[in-house]
């Protein structure tokens, strides 16, 4: 029996993808849910797994490819009996490409006329990746002097008496590339104004510090400052509906639930996981929540469901570094709050210069949806309960 293996159903934001590095080639055995192939999409990557257990009879796409929704990938045959023997490689000229190499591997050795031999490997159970050949070209064209691979093809700036002055020119990846139009979209589209405040952390931080072993003990999770930030954030956006809202053509769109993204650094690059109704969770669910995103965000586990819609988002460059920033909007949402470092600094608190861990907080809004002033007193409003987290319980 033959059993199609296809591009899942992808949601409406996303029409197609990028075939990423095959994990199996044709005559190779798959497993149940085995993964066979992996799907770059504008948000996520996905594993595309096996349906049923059988050897792989054909391979439609290459890595690289453009693929839609529906697209067959592979049949897998399900009846075909496998030889435990191994065959030997006929002597076509080439040399030998490692067994459990993907599409776009085999090819570059072959393109380069490379053995397997001549690479180190440095992905798992030994394989050898895309990367391990640019860097063993690499490697080659700096002692040879001689430029190699169609995929990495150094270029010497023609610069008198200059060394080691290479170009690396790489595509951008589909996440790359959809960050980068929707950077630009927000700068074409929305009418982007950033208003400023600072805040005074240490009753937060005496709080967490009070209770943090507690709060662990109980809830399993430690306490962090974005469950504060958080719920700041939803109280504000409570109190000043337009900031919650987003334009759709020539209308409002009022949003009464409260989906918060929360940006989150990855190898591939900067994702927003949405918490979904952010007002209905507790400190430990927000916390819980964020943990488990961060750590799916750098295993690539994310689905697109989790990383899909969002009213508001937060964004914390402070872990990085950063003092102060204007963070650009998410579309088609109409803001985002931006947070800092934390550093002591002299404040005046009842006529007296004291030392407090203060941040600057940053709201870019759309100005065509939130006027000035519902702006300022929105950050005000985050302000004021992160100063005071008590305000919160009272409901002020």
């Amino acid at each position: 029996m033959q059993v199609e293996l296809k591009v899942p159903a992808l949601p409406e934001s996303v029409t197609e993808g990028t075939l990423g590095d095959w994990h199996k080639k044709i005559g190779d055995t798959v497993a149940v849910d085995e993964n066979v192939v992996d799907l770059e999409t504008d948000k996520v990557v996905l594993e595309i797994v096996a349906a049923s257990a059988g050897v792989i009879e054909s391979i439609a796409f290459e890595s690289g490819d453009t693929v839609k929704d529906g697209d067959i990938l592979a049949i897998i045959n399900t009846a075909a009996v496998v030889s435990a023997a191994v065959e030997e490689q006929p002597e076509t000229g080439e040399k030998s490409v490692p067994a459990k190499a993907s599409p776009a591997v085999r090819k570059m050795l072959n393109e380069n006329d490379l053995a397997s031999s001549d690479i180190e490997p440095g992905g798992k159970k030994g394989a050898i990746l895309k990367d391990d050949i640019e860097k063993h070209l690499q490697q080659q064209a700096s002692t040879t002097g001689s430029s190699a691979a169609a995929v990495f093809t150094p270029t010497t700036s023609e610069v008198p008496g200059s060394t080691g002055r290479n170009d690396r020119r790489v595509p951008m990846s589909r996440m790359r590339t959809k960050i980068a139009e929707r950077l630009k979209q927000a700068q074409n589209t929305a009418a982007m104004l950033t208003t400023f405040n600072e805040v005074n952390l240490k009753p937060m931080m005496d709080a967490r510090a009070k209770y943090k072993d507690a709060f662990e003990k109980t809830h399993g999770v430690k306490l962090g400052m974005m469950s504060f930030f958080t719920k700041a954030s939803v109280e504000a956006l409570k109190r000043f509906p337009a900031v919650n809202a987003s334009i759709d053509g020539e209308d409002i769109v009022y949003h009464d639930y409260f989906d918060i993204g929360i940006a989150v650094s990855s190898n591939r690059g900067l994702v927003v996981p949405v918490l979904r109704d952010a007002d209905q969770l507790g400190y430990a669910d927000i916390e819980t929540s964020i943990r488990s995103m961060g750590e799916r965000a750098q295993s690539g586990k994310l689905s697109i469901e989790e990383l899909t819609g969002g009213t508001f988002s937060i964004t914390n460059g402070g872990i990085f570094g950063s003092m102060l920033s204007t963070p650009i909007l998410n579309p088609p949402q109409s803001a985002i709050l931006g947070m800092h470092s934390i550093q002591q600094r002299a404040v005046v608190i009842d006529g007296e210069i004291v030392a407090r861990p203060m941040m600057y907080l940053a709201l870019t809004y759309d100005h065509r949806i939130v006027d000035g002033k519902e702006a300022v007193q929105f950050l005000v409003t985050i302000k004021n309960i992160l100063e005071d987290p008590a305000r919160l319980l009272l409901g002020i």
